[in-house]
């Protein structure tokens, strides 16, 4: 099975003959091409036209990200599951308001009721965060009769707002979120969210890779140049998922200290310990199994997406009507 591949330091991709190195003035490792499934690099990367031609030829997409780890863009190879059908009609569901204001809708669904899910699992010992369980439910029940996508985008930004205040019910003093910041994160649990985000835009668009759907082309987020906002779309309805509990496991057990990030307060950063120890439990997450209940057997975190994005192809194909994941467990 192959993985997920992570460089947390600058240096340079080599290729002699059929075998790519990772090499700096500490170390000089081999890849193992055949088994990496996509590479996120977090240190500045040189590489050669001979390494791009292998990675490409592998299909293996390469993630940038910046100093502050925020994603930058992707090496992305050459797509081979193409359908023109498929594109056509992913285009006339987003060229048709109506059609388009029914998927949008979908992902915000999706992704509130994971909220949800995530909420109600800490109120049954925190009785104070009902009252936020109430506000979102009442903002969700405002979606049906949304007619634009700026409206549906306002109904998900409110119970955004909702659940970070309810998550500040949780968290200890300092790791509350306070308000959402971003270029750079003004605190501990903002610079964890936005580390996270990263992540799980970069993990969608390589499982979008490998179908046949187009990247950017997108229903909920605009489809703007030099982004792959489909991405963007299908994230949303996994980070309360994935990338909500493993912040909410990292810091409710402790599994954090002073040495997990840089910076002041107003500009923080994780730390070379902070990025392994996220990477590490996203992994982690990513490869935990689950029983599909569609399915009847065991299914990774990551498959998941996978099937995501193909109820997401038969609604375009006008086989079966898209419905949001939302967590069974």
């Amino acid at each position: 099975m192959k993985e997920d591949y992570y460089i947390t330091q600058d240096g340079g991709l080599t290729r002699h003959e059929n075998t790519v190195y990772f090499e700096n003035d500490n170390t000089k490792r081999a890849l193992p091409v055949n088994k990496i499934y996509s590479i996120y690099a977090y240190g500045r990367l040189s590489f050669s036209s001979g390494v791009v031609d292998y990675l490409a030829k592998s299909g293996i997409p390469i993630h940038f990200f910046n100093y502050y780890g925020f994603y930058e863009g992707s090496f992305y190879p050459r797509e081979t599951l193409i359908s023109g059908d498929l594109t056509v009609k992913q285009t006339s569901n987003y060229l048709d308001s109506a059609k388009r204001l029914i998927l949008a809708k979908c992902f915000v669904e999706g992704a509130c009721g994971n909220i949800l899910r995530n909420l109600n699992y800490y109120a049954r010992d925190n009785k104070s965060l009902e009252t936020h369980i109430g506000g979102i439910e009442s903002e969700i029940a405002r979606l049906p009769g949304t007619e634009t996508i700026p409206e549906v985008m306002n109904v998900e930004g409110r119970i955004r707002n909702l659940y970070y205040t309810a998550l500040d019910e949780i968290f200890p003093e300092n790791y509350k979120i306070i308000k959402r910041s971003r270029m750079p994160p003004e605190n501990r649990m903002n610079t964890l969210i936005s580390f996270g985000n990263s992540l799980m835009y970069t993990t969608t668009l390589s499982e979008i890779y490998n179908t046949q759907l187009n990247p950017t082309i997108s229903f909920l987020h605009e489809p703007f140049e030099r982004r792959f906002s489909l991405a963007l779309d299908v994230s949303e309805i996994f980070k309360p998922i994935i990338i909500d509990r493993i912040i909410l496991k990292l810091v409710n057990k402790n599994m954090l200290d002073d040495d997990c990030f840089r910076g002041e307060i107003g500009d923080m950063l994780l730390s070379e310990k902070g990025k392994k120890l996220f990477l590490t439990e996203y992994n982690e997450k990513l490869s935990t199994t689950i029983k599909h209940r569609g399915l009847e057997q065991n299914v990774s975190f990551k498959r998941l997406i996978r099937l995501e994005l193909y109820k997401l192809v038969k609604h375009c194909l006008g086989e079966k009507d898209y419905k949001p994941l939302i967590m069974w467990w």
